[in-house]
């Protein structure tokens, strides 16, 4: 009773704090007279029910905590074991999505768009879930990728295929630029250093006017070709319609793109369950647990610190080459710091170290609100509350179970059989 008491008038004061908060924008309208003339309309109902979802949204939060039952330990394994299979139905459903009758040219455009988030989340996800660093200026290096590829493009006349490589390269050589000054940082203090990182870039970009074209951005900038052949609506020689004899279509190039973004996404993916399963991964693992006893085991944490964010960051210039030509336009508008946090977000909600549930968090951050856009100015309330009921439910993210690269529940048998071969 003490307990519930004690809950209740936690809500009451949230439910005071929302009050306040939403009363200058619920509790009242913007609205015009028969004169045109601007007046403020008061909607207590609705002030009411943002309110009233507050207060009971807190207590039920509090509830849950105080009575949810503990996970069963198979109930942990069987969740752990049906990412075996729901990965390889999500790759089935992306290689055939594009194909099935019906689907309209928005929906593989969104499908790109999630891919390139899921992109992203999976390079910071080496940087963030494997090693354990921190990383709010991820951003900078989706920008590097991005404006290499432009100004290469722009300059020099090279294609999307000859600057892919090229952006990555830069955008990990930027990585170790930015992983010296922080190798002695954590935590907090790693966190600021790199959203000054992110913020340093963006400001470079906008101000550099000779060379990034400033806040107007870099414009034309050339689209992938499928072997020489562009993808173009006016149709005619060196185009892919032209070359087939079928008629041009805006499907045709954001079907080229889709599986463009799907093969770097699945490359992305595939490097970094590689890497985790080799003596760098390992590496990872242990910096992230404890960097004090990671460095007594006489691993080198500067070059695992270092090969963190040079890798992670050269997916991300990945990501931004494609961005750049899957636009044709960029400016610095586009690599603010809310693209770091919304990647971050990815990160978290999925589950910090996660693959799996990268790809389900970019299918909640990114196709949600794009779903909801009927919805106006009431879908990002709706996605905010969801996030929020997500992030008590599953407190660790979707994927909440990882499994270890090196589990000590196979210490005996590895100690019987080095007995058997009388190595022990």
């Amino acid at each position: 009773m003490k307990r519930l008491t004690s809950d209740f008038r936690d809500a009451l004061a949230v439910a005071f704090f929302a009050l306040l908060v939403f009363g200058p924008f619920l509790g009242q309208h913007l609205d015009t007279d028969e004169n045109y003339q601007l007046y403020l309309h008061p909607t207590p109902g609705l002030l009411a029910i943002a309110v009233a979802i507050c207060f009971a949204g807190r207590l039920l939060m509090l509830q849950w905590h105080n009575f949810r039952p503990a996970t069963p330990v198979h109930v942990t394994n069987a969740m752990a074991k049906s990412g075996k299979f729901i990965a390889p139905a999500l790759l089935v459903f992306a290689v055939v999505m594009p194909f099935l009758p019906g689907v309209p040219n928005a929906y593989i455009d969104l499908g790109v768009l999630i891919m390139t988030y899921m992109m992203l989340g999976w390079g910071l996800n080496i940087v963030v879930g494997l090693a354990g660093l921190l990383d709010l200026g991820y951003v900078a290096f989706y920008a590097v990728g991005a404006y290499s590829f432009g100004l290469l493009a722009t300059n020099f006349g090279l294609g999307f295929w000859e600057c892919l490589p090229l952006a990555g390269i830069l955008a990990a050589a930027w990585g170790i630029f930015l992983g010296f000054p922080v190798l002695r940082l954590r935590g907090d203090y790693l966190a600021i250093v790199t959203l000054a990182f992110g913020e340093i870039i963006r400001l470079v970009i906008t101000n550099w006017s000779s060379l990034t074209g400033g806040p107007n951005g870099i414009t034309q900038i050339p689209h992938p070709t499928l072997f020489g052949l562009k993808f173009s609506m006016a149709g005619g020689p060196g185009t892919f319609a032209g070359f087939f004899g079928i008629t041009p279509h805006p499907y045709q190039r954001t079907m080229f793109l889709y599986f463009i973004i799907l093969g770097l996404a699945l490359l992305t993916n595939w490097v970094t369950l590689r890497l985790r399963k080799q003596p760098l991964g390992r590496a990872w693992e242990a910096l992230r647990e404890d960097e004090i006893a990671c460095r007594s085991l006489g691993i080198n944490v500067r070059n695992t610190k270092l090969t963190a964010f040079a890798i992670g960051a050269m997916f991300g210039g990945f990501a931004g080459c494609f961005f750049a030509t899957r636009d044709g336009f960029i400016s610095p508008d586009s690599f603010t710091f809310i693209e770091s946090a919304t990647v971050l977000a990815i990160v978290v909600l999925g589950g910090s170290g996660s693959q799996l549930g990268v790809v389900l968090a970019s299918c909640v951050m990114i196709g949600v609100p794009a779903m909801l856009q009927s919805l106006q100015i009431y879908r990002m309330l709706i996605f905010g509350l969801a996030l929020v009921v997500i992030m008590v439910v599953r407190p660790r993210g979707f994927i909440s179970t990882r499994q270890p690269t090196v589990s000590l529940g196979k210490a005996k048998a590895i100690g019987a059989d080095l007995i058997a071969e009388g190595r022990g």
